[in-house]
């Protein structure tokens, strides 16, 4: 029996800049950002979206009342929290209708989260494989204006129903992971921006790679040669990149080039959102199969998950028959199209505009946000959504 993916959904928020745009805007070389960091655009969450509603919306993208029925566990990876008690997925369960016999909670370890959540559901369905798992990986990641994280941030929301018999990938049953201790990237609690040593944080993230990437390979006996395409976390596109370039030598060179052109097909969609810490993995698995030519039933697929701080694990699936016509590009051509450039000058407005701390009441307005599920209003310390 298999287990693994069977849909997959993601939301991006309403608006974006330009990155050219914001290196004008900045005085710096366009090329540093748009060839240096490998980021053409940036997803812009208005205050109309938050982690809550951004999740709801990636998994209306496929949720039925079929799945409704069957989820018994609800898991959010973020690193956005807005509540140190309540959870996310909470709000989230609630929002989308599942039954209410499952389990709700959130997993926090920066931006292996939604990893950590996928492998717990592995785990239930494989004991009860009639039962499906939701997990869903949602952030916006903010370093301030004018700051050398900004051209990394991103916002967004992926989610995926986790099933026996899955119509998109099969996962492997073994995988390697590691963690240890270190300060690459934090955010206390009374920060509202990350705390980030990038020079530090590039080194670890590379050497976590190779650390769990020699570990899977002794427990597993495969080798590169045995995969279509490797996925990373991607904090910006040209990380992966450097990460994967450390194993290519490991394979010839017709498959380096394989390899490579699947990878320039996985970054495409995060080249255009940013940063989602917890969910950036799988955009970029997403945007793997939704660009690829080349990939086939029963190709073999590695997944990189980095989260700060630090855990690193390297798992692996294979693409199960009908995962092509399972993928719901129509609905993510619409969502990009729909999307609204904005200028750096409404960015900096939106960026800077924040909920009350206080208790106090602010009704928001939707503005030009036509999503199905937004943030609606804040009073007592309380969030209320609105469904459209």
């Amino acid at each position: 029996m298999k287990i693994g993916i069977d849909k997959i959904g993601f939301y991006g928020p309403p608006y974006y800049i330009d990155m050219v745009d914001l290196a004008n805007e900045r005085g710096d070389d366009p090329s540093k950002y748009t060839i240096g960091i490998g980021q053409a655009q940036m997803a812009v969450a208005p205050l109309s979206q938050d982690i809550v509603s951004m999740a709801v919306n990636a998994a209306l993208v496929f949720l039925d009342d079929e799945d409704r029925a069957k989820i018994d566990l609800v898991v959010v990876g973020t690193e956005s929290g807005f509540d140190a008690s309540k959870s996310a997925s909470v709000y989230v369960h609630e929002l989308l209708g599942i039954q209410p016999h499952a389990r709700s909670f959130e997993v926090k370890q920066a931006c292996y989260g939604a990893t950590a959540g996928i492998q717990m559901a592995k785990d239930y369905v494989t004991l009860h494989p009639d039962r499906a798992a939701l997990v869903i990986g949602t952030d916006v990641a903010r370093y301030g204006l004018a700051t050398g994280g900004e051209v990394t941030q991103g916002a967004g929301a992926i989610a995926m129903l986790i099933t026996a018999n899955p119509r998109i990938l099969q996962l492997d049953s073994e995988s390697a992971f590691y963690s240890r201790d270190i300060m690459d990237f934090w955010r206390p609690s009374y920060s509202e921006y990350a705390m980030v040593d990038g020079k530090y944080s590039n080194e670890q993230y590379i050497a976590f790679f190779k650390e769990v990437w020699a570990t899977y390979k002794q427990k597993t006996a495969h080798s590169l040669a045995d995969f279509a395409a490797l996925c990373f976390h991607l904090p910006y596109t040209k990380m992966g990149k450097k990460a994967f370039s450390e194993i290519l030598n490991e394979v010839d060179e017709d498959k380096q080039k394989a390899l490579l052109e699947n990878y320039q097909s996985s970054t495409l969609l995060n080249r255009n959102v940013g940063n989602i810490y917890t969910g950036s993995l799988y955009l970029s698995f997403l945007s793997l199969l939704l660009n690829s030519n080349t990939l086939n039933a029963g190709d073999r697929i590695g997944l990189f998950s980095y989260g700060s701080g630090a855990v690193g694990e390297f798992f692996s699936g294979t693409l199960a028959p009908a995962f092509k016509a399972s993928l719901s590009a129509e609905k993510v051509a619409e969502m990009f199209a729909a999307r609204e450039q904005i200028t750096v000058a409404e960015y900096e407005r939106i960026f800077s505009q924040s909920l009350p701390k206080d208790g106090g009441e602010l009704v928001i307005p939707a503005e030009k946000d036509s999503s199905a599920v937004r943030l609606a209003a804040v009073r007592e310390h309380k969030r209320f959504y609105e469904i459209n």
